[in-house]
């Protein structure tokens, strides 16, 4: 007998595992029935899960911690027990601008992108509305590593530039309408803006911050108490549908099942190519290769550690104009649950790190690392300014970005 579970989702790439393990079967080989509920805004996917309406969701990982620090409505605690997913998201900006700042056809420097970018904000400063920029949730990490990377080249947001709410299925839209002047998006929807000839793509995220986490699988946390078995065998599908998914062999199936009505409702070709790292920055242009555009598998991509769920609380406490507080980066780091991850996964062939935590932004190329079963070696996980994360000294580096 199937257990069933209810998994609301956006109609993303990154959506992917969920979908794939329910269509290759990796979910019934553990026992369960996927129902997956697809949504148009992360505000509705929230909401179905906090009210009970779906047991899980594919959710941007900011958003399960604010929702647990009790950002924006009544607290209420959620649980991270597998990434979905590292990167994936690019900022397209419109045509004339993305001419202004970047080299037609490359992706560029992020520096030297964003040097030109704050040339651009200074030369029109008082002359039109700020440059407006989408993102699809405030807690996001598209908003945070976009503000990162923004106030790292010494751009001010909300004062040198605007940035504003657009939900993912209409961020090409927004786009093109003049709404915005640029979004930090998933795919597809960069590659749309794309193919319209809304915009132009000149930055990859994983150029701000190389192994950045993104989607999350999150639960209410008295569901996975309840449900620990069950949470631990979506787990093991994963997994399972992630090594199907980076397959290269496997990019034309899955594109054509993302592509369906019921996911993702687009063009298989569009979604191709971002499973395959490759990305057409302009409309008549070349389709470039970035390697790691998409990270959904190797090195403990859906490793949960807990150093992530700090990085992203200490934006939250940068720019959501709150304070630093022990206790509460203390839950925020509870978020993240390596412990559902680790038994999960405990005697099987999949390799499980040795420590629940890392200094983000440390590695410059790949390294070694000691495991608690198997081998595994983590690539460059570095930031765009060089700068390191060590969440042991989490307050300090709280403090020293709030002097930049």
């Amino acid at each position: 007998m199937q257990t069933e579970l209810t998994i609301g989702f956006l109609p993303l790439v990154d959506a992917c595992l969920p979908i794939l393990a329910r269509e290759h079967g990796f979910a019934e080989a553990e026992g369960l029935s996927l129902r997956l509920v697809k949504d148009m805004s992360w505000a509705t996917v929230l909401d179905r899960l906090l009210y009970g309406h779906t047991d899980a969701a594919h959710l941007v990982a900011p958003l399960a911690i604010a929702v647990t620090l009790g950002r924006g409505r009544p607290a209420q605690p959620l649980s991270v027990p597998f990434v979905l997913g590292l990167n994936g998201n690019a900022i397209t900006m419109r045509s004339d601008l993305a001419q202004r700042v970047a080299q037609p056809g490359k992706l560029g420097d992020p520096a030297a992108v964003g040097a030109a970018l704050k040339a651009v904000v200074e030369a029109e400063r008082g002359q039109r509305r700020m440059l407006r920029f989408g993102v699809v949730h405030r807690f996001s990490s598209h908003n945070y590593m976009l503000r990162y990377w923004l106030a790292g080249c010494g751009i001010r947001p909300d004062v040198d530039v605007e940035i504003t709410t657009v939900a993912p299925p209409f961020c090409a839209d927004a786009l093109e309408s003049g709404e915005v002047d640029a979004i930090c998006v998933g795919e597809p929807w960069n590659s749309v803006a794309v193919e319209r000839g809304a915009g132009e793509i000149v930055l990859a995220t994983a150029q701000i911050w190389r192994r950045g986490v993104e989607k999350v699988l999150a639960f209410r946390e008295p569901v996975i108490e309840e449900r620990r078995s069950d949470a631990e065998a979506l787990v093991r599908a994963l997994r399972k549908a992630g090594e199907h998914f980076v397959n290269p062999a496997n990019h034309d199936l899955n594109a054509a099942i993302l592509a369906r009505p019921e996911y993702l409702d687009g063009n298989a070709g569009l979604i191709r190519r971002a499973i395959s790292d490759n990305l057409l920055l302009a409309r008549g242009g070349q389709v470039l290769n970035y390697p790691d555009f998409m990270f959904q598998h190797r090195e403990a991509a859906n490793f949960p550690w807990v150093s992530q769920a700090e990085w992203l609380y200490s934006q939250m406490v940068r720019w959501d104009g709150v304070g630093y507080d022990d206790a509460e980066a203390n839950l925020a780091a509870r978020v993240f649950r390596p412990d559902v991850y680790r038994s999960a996964l405990l005697g099987t062939q999949d390799p499980l790190p040795g420590a629940s935590s890392k200094v983000e932004g440390s590695l410059a190329g790949p390294t070694s690392v000691s495991m608690q079963q198997g081998v595994i070696t983590l690539g460059n996980n570095s930031f765009f300014d060089g700068k390191v994360f060590d969440p042991n000294h989490l307050a300090a580096y709280v403090a020293e970005q709030a002097k930049a």
